[in-house]
C-alpha cells in the first residue's frame, strides 16, 4: 500500500517513474542470525533486521518488533512508511524499521534480555544516536530499550548517559521523555481539532459523537482526553467485544472495569455489538485505534461518521478510500493522525542529546504546534492538488524529502 500511494503522489508531482523506483530502494538491509541462551541451557537461533531506508533528512527512526511473523518484506515496507511519516510532520529524521522473528509469549523475562542482548551485539555498528534510532514496537517495551542502552553503552565503551540517545521509548528513570505514554492520543487529538477548526465538516468537539475501536494505548488514552473536551464517546471495544450506548459511555468506569476484569464482557447498562457494527455506528467521529484493514470496499458504504481518525496504523484500504472522499467524509490518515508517538520520540532524542529535561506543559504545547502546523499544510494540499487527505500527506513529506534530494526531481 505504502508503495502504491507514493506511487500516486509523485504522479501528481510529475516525478519520472526511474526517480520513483530510485527513492523506493533501501539505503541498507541487515540480516543477522544470532545464538540465545535459553533458560535450560541450551542455545537457540534467532534472525533478526535491521533495515534502513533513507536518510536524506537526518538519523534513521523505526521501532523494532519482536513477532514471530517479522519478515524482510514487511520491516522494509514499515521502514519506508517510517520516512514518509517523519517527513509528512516535519521532522529531522529518516525512516528505519528492524524485528526479530520470536514469540515473546514462550520465552521467560530472561531469555527476552539475553536475546535484546544478542541482537544489539550484532546491530550495535549500524545504530547510534546519529545514526539509526530504534523504539519499541510491537511486543517490545521501554523496559527492552532500557537494555538496549545498557548493552550498547558496554560495547562502545561509553557512560548511560552518552549512550542514552541510541533508542527513544525509555523509561523515565533512564532518560524517558514525558508525554511518551499518551504521545500518539494526544497528537490524534490535537490534529481532529485542528481539521475540525478548518474544515467546519462538524461545528466542534464538544457534544461531537465519537465511537472507538480499540482501548489500548492510543484508543483508551485517547478516550479519556477526548471526553475531557466535553465529547460524547457512544462506543468503544476491545479485541473480543464493542459496547454501546447512545447517551454515551463514562470513560473513567469503563477503562476502570476493563482494568480490573480485563474485558469489557457484562459492563453495564450498554449495548453489547461486534467490531464491526462498531465502525458502521451514526456518529460524527470514527476512531479505529486497533488493527489494519478494519474499513475496506466491503463496509466503506456503510460507514456514517463524518470524520475518521485513523490512530491504527493502516485500518482504512486504499479502495475504502476513495468510496469515502467521494462521499465527503474527511479521513484524517495514520501518517499524520499518530505522528504523535514519532514527534515526541524526537523530542526524547533532542533532550538526551542535549542533556534537557522538559516539563509536560513543554512537550504538549511543542507537539501541538509541530502536528497542526502539518495538519494545515496536509489539507491545504488536498485542496490544491484535488486528491485524498492521505495522498496529500505523502505529497507533503515527498516534496521535504525532493528539496533535499538528487533523484527526487521530475
Amino acid at each position: 500500500n505504502t508503495h502504491k500511494i507514493i506511487g500516486k503522489a509523485t504522479e501528481k508531482l510529475n516525478f519520472s517513474k526511474e526517480n520513483v523506483d530510485e527513492f523506493l530502494k533501501m539505503e541498507n538491509e541487515t540480516e543477522v542470525n544470532f545464538p540465545v541462551e535459553m533458560d535450560d541451557g541450551t542455545q537457540k537461533d534467532f534472525t533478526g533486521y535491521r533495515i534502513q531506508h533513507n536518510s536524506i533528512l537526518g538519523p534513521y527512526k523505526g521501532g523494532i518488533r519482536y513477532h514471530p511473523e517479522v519478515d524482510l518484506r514487511e520491516v522494509s515496507a514499515l521502514a519506508t512508511w517510517m520516512t514518509i511519516k517523519t517527513a509528512a510532520v516535519d521532522l529531522p529524521l529518516g525512516g528505519g524499521k528492524g524485528g526479530v522473528i520470536c514469540n515473546p509469549k514462550e520465552l521467560s523475562e530472561k531469555e527476552i534480555e539475553n536475546l535484546t542482548r544478542a541482537f544489539i551485539k550484532k546491530i550495535s555498528h549500524i545504530i547510534g544516536p546519529q545514526k539509526d534510532i530504534p523504539a519499541p514496537d510491537v511486543y517490545t517495551n521501554s523496559k527492552i530499550m532500557d537494555i538496549i542502552v545498557d548493552e550498547y553503552s558496554k560495547i562502545e565503551n561509553l557512560t548511560i548517559k552518552k549512550a542514552m540517545a541510541v533508542v527513544t521509548g525509555k523509561s523515565m528513570g533512564n532518560g524517558g521523555s514525558h508525554g511518551r505514554e499518551t504521545a500518539t492520543a494526544r497528537g490524534g487529538q490535537f490534529v481532529l481539532e485542528q481539521a475540525i477548526e478548518k474544515t467546519k465538516i462538524i461545528p466542534t468537539i464538544k457534544n461531537s459523537t465519537i465511537a472507538i475501536q480499540g482501548i489500548g494505548n492510543a484508543g483508551g488514552n485517547f478516550a479519556k482526553l477526548i471526553s475531557k473536551d466535553e465529547a460524547k464517546i457512544i462506543a468503544i471495544s476491545d479485541s473480543k467485544t464493542a459496547i454501546y450506548n447512545k447517551d454515551g459511555l463514562d470513560i473513567d468506569d469503563v477503562l476502570k472495569y476493563k482494568k480490573q476484569t480485563g474485558s469489557l464482557s457484562n459492563f453495564p447498562n450498554v449495548t453489547s455489538i461486534t467490531n464491526e457494527q462498531l465502525l458502521e455506528l451514526d456518529c460524527d467521529i470514527l476512531v479505529p485505534a486497533a488493527l489494519a484493514n478494519q474499513i475496506t470496499e466491503k463496509n466503506a458504504n456503510q460507514i456514517k461518521a463524518k470524520i475518521i481518525l485513523e490512530l491504527a496504523n493502516g485500518p482504512t484500504t486504499l479502495e475504502a478510500d476513495e468510496i469515502l472522499e467521494n462521499k465527503n467524509k474527511l479521513i484524517l490518515p495514520d501518517v499524520l493522525a499518530n505522528a504523535g508517538g514519532v514527534i515526541v520520540s524526537y523530542y526524547e532524542w533532542y533532550q538526551n542529546m542535549n542533556d534537557e529535561k522538559w516539563d509536560k506543559e513543554k512537550i504538549d504545547k511543542k507537539l501541538k504546534e509541530k502536528i497542526q502546523k502539518a495538519t494545515i499544510e496536509i489539507l491545504d494540499k488536498k485542496i490544491s492538488h484535488k486528491t485524498t487527505t492521505r495522498i496529500a500527506a505523502y505529497i507533503n513529506a515527498i516534496e521535504r524529502l525532493s528539496k533535499k534530494s538528487s533523484f527526487l526531481k521530475s
